[in-house]
């Protein structure tokens, strides 16, 4: 009897100190799941700040997850996509775009992807009431004949020599896409002291259609368009004089930027440009010339961002 009481104790302790092993164990493992569970939320809030540069091609599928809708608003000559990119719900929709030039100024479109890599970091910045709305690139085919790269590209991408960017300034059609809008439109512009294409009719170009079309569709409160190269901010008009409300979008983005602010760009006659037939439209809008034609100069145009979102906000 004595000898079965001490078999059954030693079954105990040995049962017993199974049980606490495998209970450390998976205590052990529970733990180690929940680390990487929280290692792979830290990457990914590393790899969701859809930052320019590397894995810059998941932008448009990061945007569509997380900072709201991304809109296909039109394509190019050669079938490229004219995307929008749309943060916030206001009734005050404020446009910023790039790109209309295409590889000649790649820094315009560069500039808007950082503001929509921005928004989709601190989608706080836009305004309560405020809508916003970023179309990076008007003519993807001229910035694709750049940098080989549809959608989001990084500096690192742009290649060329100054004939082959001067070439990509036009769309495939050879129109320079600021002369094909409906103010004071003609069939031949200028540019600088050559002559260049407004296409055969204003909005004749599919790019130049698609604009018009979304802001006939939506029409915005401000309007803010980049270009390449003075280092001012101009504003718009169609021979009708400067809308006060530009003038007061003008002094507040150069104000905030450094930039110079200007009531009239008078450096060549413009046709068919696209901010003055914003003007002829009523709708405020302004030119924000970058310095050169290889920086976005970001922090200078942020701080003009965010000073106009708050103006329209008022």
């Amino acid at each position: 009897m004595n000898k079965i009481l001490i078999i059954l104790g030693v079954l105990i302790i040995v049962g017993g100190g199974a049980f606490m092993l495998i209970k450390s164990t998976t205590s052990t493992y529970q733990a180690d799941e929940a680390e990487v569970e929280v290692m792979e939320e830290e990457m990914m809030e590393v790899e969701a700040d859809g930052g320019i540069g590397d894995g810059a091609e998941s932008l448009d599928e990061l945007l569509e997850e997380e900072a709201g809708p991304v809109e296909v608003i039109g394509s190019s000559v050669e079938g490229r996509d004219i995307t929008a990119y749309h943060f916030g719900e206001g009734e005050k929709e404020v446009m910023f775009v790039g790109g209309l030039h295409g590889g000649y100024s790649w820094n315009t479109s560069l500039v808007a992807y950082e503001l929509v890599s921005y928004l989709e970091s601190n989608p706080e910045a836009v305004p309560e009431g405020v809508k916003v709305t970023v179309i990076p690139t008007v003519n993807p085919d001229g910035l694709f004949d750049i940098t080989g790269k549809e959608g989001l590209f990084a500096k690192s991408d742009v290649s060329g020599d100054d004939a082959a960017r001067t070439a990509a300034r036009f769309n495939a059609n050879k129109v320079d896409l600021n002369r094909n809008f409906n103010c004071l439109w003609e069939e031949e512009g200028t540019w600088q002291s050559q002559s260049v294409s407004g296409g055969t009719k204003p909005f004749s170009e599919p790019e130049a259609a698609a604009i018009s079309a979304y802001i006939e569709s939506n029409p915005p409160a401000a309007v803010v368009v980049y270009y390449a190269a003075a280092g001012g901010v101009y504003a718009s008009n169609c021979k009708n004089g400067v809308m006060p409300e530009t003038l007061a979008l003008t002094n507040t983005y150069a104000a905030a930027s450094n930039y110079s602010a200007n009531e009239e760009f008078d450096f060549y006659e413009v046709t068919g440009d696209m901010v003055n037939w914003l003007a002829s439209q009523k709708i405020p809008a302004i030119s924000v010339l970058l310095t050169d034609k290889e920086n976005t100069e970001w922090s200078k145009n942020l701080k003009g961002i965010e000073a106009v979102l708050n103006h329209v906000a008022k």
